[in-house]
């Protein structure tokens, strides 16, 4: 009888399930265009890219929730997952269409759920094979991107794979690289008038780094620009003579980048060269590894570099989302893109040219207090004197946000305390090359959430959490930011002031994932992913 029971109960879930498939698909595919891409967030009910728009600012327009009334912000629904990655978290930003929530999840999980109520329309879930490398390390997806009737996601074997929006079946799988030497993807492809545009995971590992774009009917791929330049090309001169080196230098580009349609270029982040810590087998500035790439949309040629950290020896990646904006820094008008980078700097860049406008500390990091007239960290502190930001940086891909109005730049800032000690080893494909250990004093570190002046790059405020953590932010229009901690709780800010203003207990770190905000039915709502679970939170209905 128990056992009919639970029969019986399995085929209604799965005929609920599908009834639902078939009601989405019943109601036509909501196509997405490259113009409503360009739109952003004019359209409040929409979140269209990892970032909301192509700026990579994060900040919604959206002024229902204030900071007068987000103490009443109350939860309005969760949605159990049934997967985790564990020592990690829930990475990724949904997306929202036409009422419906597309959020991908750790180990290939995904679905489409209804943004009212958290009720599953569909679940697509990968069968990855047993012997994955760095994807069974890090088994995190932060997100979709979409266009027409398609979702675009990668996977931890390292292939970009095409679903059907309606209902979650693949329409085409595409290889991008071998997972058994190392290869994964985690981040959320970005695409760009006819072309989705995806990077690599896996620089710890003997691999070499590249940026993709492909057909989005097809599958295709359309060019690639390797972080690593060949033997021969413009920046091998900053590397050993060695082939070998060269094909396992790292440099991954697994964080999403931003786009200037108007320059009709993307702006990339790069990871660090490999191996991580021993650097005397890859003497030089070894670039384009820990780097900024502006690179042509439509070719995929590089058009310049800035590099944070030459010949990087502490796995302080540049995989962070470039924040575009356009205001005046010096008396003039700039068209820029800001980074806070891993090695503790802030810095603003002319987009157009790549020339530094300032770089300035905004953490409390020995290794550097200013640049030089190379434009890079006068390097103060190389160990020897005491101990140095771990390896995680002063922050990391989380992202960070930007309110134009304010002109203030957020960020999740780390402090931390660790010694480097690097080993040589023997490199062999398919495992970790990092060569070296890390030793953290636990005692020396704290978190914080810190407001820039992106104007001047000073600090403006910060409120200090317990530990480094590693949240995501979100700002709005009416004077917030939201933000977390790895203690678990969920937080409203004001903006200019730093004040929390409200919390909420949501259960588990909140580790590299973002907040995103949409209106639907009148009603402004904020959700967050942590731990195996999605929230959702609105203010009390009328």
């Amino acid at each position: 009888m128990r056992e009919t029971t639970i029969r019986c109960a399995g085929l209604v879930a799965a005929l609920a399930l599908a009834g639902a498939v078939l009601a989405i698909a019943q109601q036509g595919a909501p196509e997405v265009t490259y113009h409503d891409l360009l739109d952003g967030l004019k359209d409040p009910t929409r979140w269209l890219t990892y970032s909301g728009d192509y700026s990579g600012q994060r900040h919604s327009p959206l002024k229902q929730i204030t900071p007068e009334n987000a103490r009443r912000l109350a939860a309005q629904w969760t949605f159990q997952t049934e997967t985790t990655a564990r020592g990690r978290g829930f990475e990724a930003t949904p997306l929202i269409l036409d009422g419906v929530l597309y959020v991908t999840g750790p180990n290939n999980y995904a679905w489409a759920l209804d943004a009212r109520t958290g009720k599953m329309f569909w679940r697509y879930r990968r069968d990855l094979p047993a012997d994955l490398t760095y994807g069974a390390s890090a088994p995190v997806n932060r997100g979709f991107g979409v266009l027409g009737d398609k979702l675009f996601m990668v996977t931890l074997d390292a292939h970009l794979l095409a679903l059907d929006i309606k209902t979650g079946s693949v329409v085409w799988d595409t290889v991008l690289g071998d997972y058994r030497i190392g290869y994964s993807a985690t981040m959320a492809p970005l695409v760009v008038k006819d072309k989705v545009i995806v990077g690599i995971s896996g620089g710890d590992y003997p691999t070499r780094g590249f940026l993709d774009a492909y057909d989005p009917q097809s599958g295709k791929r359309i060019w690639r620009f390797y972080t690593v330049p060949g033997a021969g090309e413009p920046g091998s001169e900053t590397w050993p003579t060695s082939t070998e080196v060269l094909a396992r230098g790292g440099g991954g580009t697994w964080v999403t980048g931003s786009y200037d349609p108007e320059l009709n270029t993307l702006y990339w982040g790069t990871g660090n060269p490999n191996p991580d810590y021993y650097g005397e087998d890859r003497k030089g500035d070894n670039l384009y590894t820990a780097s900024l790439i502006a690179v042509d949309a439509d070719t995929g040629k590089l058009k310049w570099y800035y590099q944070f950290t030459p010949h990087d020896l502490h796995d302080w990646d540049s995989n962070h989302v470039p924040v575009l904006a356009d205001l005046t820094i010096g008396g003039r008008r700039q068209k820029v893109v800001f980074v806070a980078n891993r090695n503790g700097f802030f810095y603003a860049l002319d987009r157009v040219t790549g020339t530094v406008l300032f770089g300035k500390p905004f953490t409390d990091t020995t290794w550097a207090r200013a640049l030089g007239p190379d434009g890079h960290p006068v390097v103060l502190n190389d160990g020897s004197k005491g101990c140095l930001p771990d390896q995680w940086g002063g922050t990391n891909f989380m992202p960070p946000s930007f309110d134009p109005a304010l002109r203030l730049f957020f960020v999740t800032a780390r402090e931390t305390c660790a010694t480097y000690t690097p080993e040589k080893q023997v490199v062999v494909p398919g495992r970790g090359s990092t060569m070296g250990t890390v030793q953290r004093d636990a005692n020396k570190a704290y978190g914080a959430l810190r407001a820039i002046d992106a104007t001047t790059g000073e600090r403006r405020w910060e409120f200090k959490y317990q530990s480094p953590t590693f949240a995501g932010l979100l700002s709005t229009a009416s004077g917030l930011v939201f933000g977390g901690d790895n203690e678990g709780n969920f937080m409203a800010f004001d903006s200019r002031t730093g004040q929390n203003l409200w919390h909420y207990q949501i259960g588990s770190a909140i580790w590299g994932g973002s907040p995103m905000t949409y209106m639907l039915d009148g009603r402004q709502y904020v959700i967050i992913g942590a731990g195996t679970t999605i929230t959702t939170f609105a203010l009390p209905g009328q």
